[in-house]
């Protein structure tokens, strides 16, 4: 090309050229996950043909045994009643972790006292927290919620205390000077200092808690992933078991896709992003 040739291009040339490319840019992402899931499935399928077996079923048994029990409305049912035990479980540890971080992050006296009921707490097994909970409170809703939430609670603690230790000082002196009120204190001051200490403990905690909840149906429900898991685990049929696990999990990536990662976005929209 010579120089002629390259002056005589312009500006608008240079902006059709990156808006052609935006798209494709923007695709990139999600084709990459796609591309990526397709060889797992490759490899999987390799696996299987490479050793034939009921104990690993191809992927193509597994997606019939999938069409099979939405087919049935089962697997609707029991996801349903899944998502609601780790809906109502991470609202209570969150509310319930959030609040004691925060005062013991804000009250060093009291962070000394209630450290070691911390640390027990996240060292007590979630086996064993189960247990106790069908003991003492019965095979109910209850007793299966609150078993989860406990679980979860003392870590959101531990995140959030560390959250409170790092808040500014002088943010909560311009507060008193411009005379903000609790709730304008709440909204101003305290929430966007630890929103990243908040998406910290709200990430880790759907994927710890949903965990948790399968555990909680095999030992004590009659419904849900895990009862579904248990079941099919006395017939030994592991497609099933496959199938019910990958469509719980589809189900959370869709919740991390489509609203904790927007959510997470648009509370930090005010930060500066890099070039």
């Amino acid at each position: 090309m010579t120089a002629s040739e390259g002056g005589d291009r312009k500006p608008g040339d240079t902006a059709g050229i990156s808006s052609r490319s935006g798209p494709a840019e923007a695709l990139m992402p999600a084709l990459t996950v796609i591309f990526s899931l397709l060889g797992l499935c490759l490899l999987w399928g390799l696996a299987a043909n490479a050793w034939p077996s009921r104990a690993l079923p191809g992927p193509g048994q597994v997606w019939q045994v999938l069409l099979r029990e939405a087919a049935s409305g089962d697997l609707f049912y029991h996801l349903g009643a899944t998502l609601g035990r780790v809906a109502a479980a991470y609202v209570v540890a969150m509310i319930v972790g959030s609040v004691i971080g925060i005062l013991l992050g804000s009250y060093r006296g009291a962070d000394r006292f209630f450290n070691p009921w911390v640390i027990l707490f996240l060292n007590i097994p979630a086996l064993v927290i189960i247990v106790l909970a069908y003991i003492w409170f019965g095979l109910n809703e209850v007793a299966a919620i609150g078993a989860v939430a406990v679980n979860k609670i003392p870590n959101v603690v531990v995140t959030m205390r560390e959250g409170a230790r790092a808040l500014d000082p002088s943010y909560a002196e311009m507060a008193t000077v411009y005379r903000f009120g609790p709730l304008d204190r709440v909204r101003h001051i305290l929430l966007p200092q630890l929103q990243p200490y908040l998406a910290a403990a709200s990430r880790s905690g759907i994927a710890l808690i949903w965990k948790i909840v399968l555990v909680v149906e095999l030992l004590g429900r009659s419904n849900g992933v895990g009862f579904q898991i248990y079941l099919y685990f006395q017939l030994f049929d592991v497609a099933a078991i496959l199938a019910y696990t990958l469509a719980f999990v589809a189900v959370m990536l869709v919740v991390e896709l489509l609203l904790v990662q927007p959510v997470e976005r648009h509370a930090t929209r005010w930060r500066r992003r890099p070039a």
